[in-house]
């Protein structure tokens, strides 16, 4: 029998890209890699990078080269770059950054385990030519579904069954599939009880700033079948909390014939027997609709959270974006939702400095964070972006001015994010348990609080009197204080036993 090899996954970047990683993981265990979390541990190191903004292709070769020192050190042999920024950058990054042994991009993701075997024997696997993956599809949406032949990560579609032929007959503990042919192949690399699910790839949205269409490519839905049986697999793995993510969630079916899929799939994924909260993010505000917005807040185990991707609300400058609406249509749109489910979150992530924004553009901006009372607001400062439309533009803001504007900004976000925070003060809340530390004690998010995004909520419990809830329980409490973002709360009616009848565990 031959050696078996090891290998670890590091991630950067979004959800997105962590899904990828577990795609890559099932595709590596299936062929007899043993994986492993450190990567000082591993024969080879994969690096998932992220290729959206100037900060985030830093971390990622900042990644790139801690793998290198351990390669220099002899505690791996290999370094790796996979994700965004080996896909839109290929033979550049690979002459740019010698020490990645390899750099591969998504078409190589289901032949990854011979890539990584040819380029731990020495060999070398040539770095492709980025190209346009918008290219690659149809024009018409209808007709993608049925494109062979392109690479969709996350979506392990296609090469499923010729994976299963050549699996071992003992597939790891952990790893899909074990349900049927139309399972995911896929392999957990944690034991968190939040899992991101891939609704869909690419995006068909043309907004001047992002890059992201170019190599992600053009929309193309999973089919419904596939997303409820990954989630049936990932409750079998003891998840709870699943987040629908993609470039654009709103778009989801319109490929398949059906525009309205996503209001008909969530009361069938908040249905699985095991999963407890079902959250959907990446909605655009100018394709949200009236029926969506109705089963968003009214199904139970679908929390009400609107991940809504404003960017900015001065007409002007979201005209420039390729983007729709204004600060009255954005309030609107928040006070459709709120009258419907007033304790529903909200969040979105907002550019400023962007080509030819004015004084009164960043006023006009200000006065809708002050109307909106959103729960978490990202802030960032615009920069050219290759390939990108917004990067030939002409008015530029000075980048002095930029990053002035982006502190103004941010500081007036975060203390309306706190004010926000207050405003839940007394409120009853359903916090999933994330996790129990020494440091921290029991975190874990109420419904309006996405991971890793949108703050935490601690609870506050009284070690002597009951024991602390497990990761993955459903505690009830009520929110007695705020800290920034974050709550803290008191659980609820407890007993002896922990939590009592407050506190529920997914599947019963």
């Amino acid at each position: 029998m031959p050696e078996r090899r090891t290998v670890a996954l590091v991630t950067l970047g979004c959800a997105r890209n962590e899904v990828d990683s577990e795609e890559l993981a099932g595709r590596l265990a299936a062929d007899g890699w043993d994986l492993v979390e450190d990567a000082s541990d591993a024969d080879v190191a994969v690096v998932n990078t992220c290729g959206f903004v100037e900060a985030a292709k830093k971390d990622s070769v900042d990644a790139l080269l801690e793998a290198n020192d351990l390669k220099d050190q002899g505690r791996t042999q290999a370094v790796v770059a996979v994700g965004c920024m080996a896909e839109r950058y290929g033979k550049e990054l690979a002459e740019a950054l010698p020490e990645a042994d390899g750099v591969l991009g998504f078409d190589d993701y289901a032949d990854i385990s011979d890539r990584l075997q040819t380029i731990l024997s020495g060999g070398i696997h040539a770095s492709h030519t980025p190209r346009d993956r918008r290219k690659l599809l149809p024009v018409s949406p209808v007709e993608r579904q049925n494109a062979a032949g392109v690479a969709l990560p996350g979506h392990a579609q296609g090469q499923v069954d010729e994976a299963l032929a050549s699996a071992p007959a003992d597939l790891p503990a952990g790893l899909a599939p074990a349900s049927g042919p139309r399972a995911p192949l896929r392999r957990r690399l944690g034991d968190s009880p939040v899992a991101s699910v891939k609704l869909a790839s690419g995006c068909d949205r043309r907004c001047s700033f992002c890059a992201i269409p170019s190599f992600r490519g053009s929309f193309v839905s999973r089919r419904p079948s596939d997303v409820l049986g990954e989630t049936r697999w990932l409750a079998e793995q003891g998840v709870k909390e699943i987040m629908l993510v993609s470039e654009n969630n709103t778009s989801y079916g319109k490929d398949l014939g059906d525009i309205r899929l996503l209001e008909t799939l969530l009361p069938e994924l908040a249905a699985v027997d095991g999963i407890e909260r079902v959250r959907v993010s990446y909605l655009q505000p100018a394709e949200m609709r009236p029926d969506l917005i109705d089963v968003l807040t009214g199904t139970e185990k679908v929390v009400p959270y609107f991940d809504l991707s404003f960017q900015h609300s001065a007409p002007g400058v979201l005209r420039a974006m390729r983007r729709f609406g204004d600060t009255d249509r954005f309030l609107g749109l928040l006070e459709q939702i709120r009258a419907k489910a007033p304790e529903a979150g909200a969040r979105s992530n907002f550019i400023v400095g962007f080509p030819g924004e004015s004084e009164a553009d960043l006023a006009e901006l200000e006065r809708f964070l002050t109307a909106a009372r959103l729960d978490a607001v990202g802030v960032f400062g615009y920069s050219d972006e290759d390939g990108t439309e917004a990067a030939s533009y002409l008015d530029k803001v000075d980048p002095e001015e930029v990053a002035q504007r982006l502190a103004r900004v941010s500081r007036l976000a975060e203390e309306l994010t706190g004010q926000r925070a207050e405003e839940r003060l007394g409120e009853t809340v359903e916090v999933l348990v994330d996790r129990v530390d020494e440091e921290d004690g029991v975190v874990g998010r109420a419904a309006h609080q996405a991971p890793e995004t949108d703050g935490v909520t601690y609870l506050s419990v009284d070690n002597e009197g009951m024991a602390s809830p497990a990761p993955g329980r459903m505690v009830v409490a009520k929110v007695v204080a705020t800290e920034g973002v974050d709550l803290v709360a008191e659980p609820l009616h407890h007993d002896g036993e922990g939590m009592g009848a407050c506190t529920k565990e997914a599947g019963r």
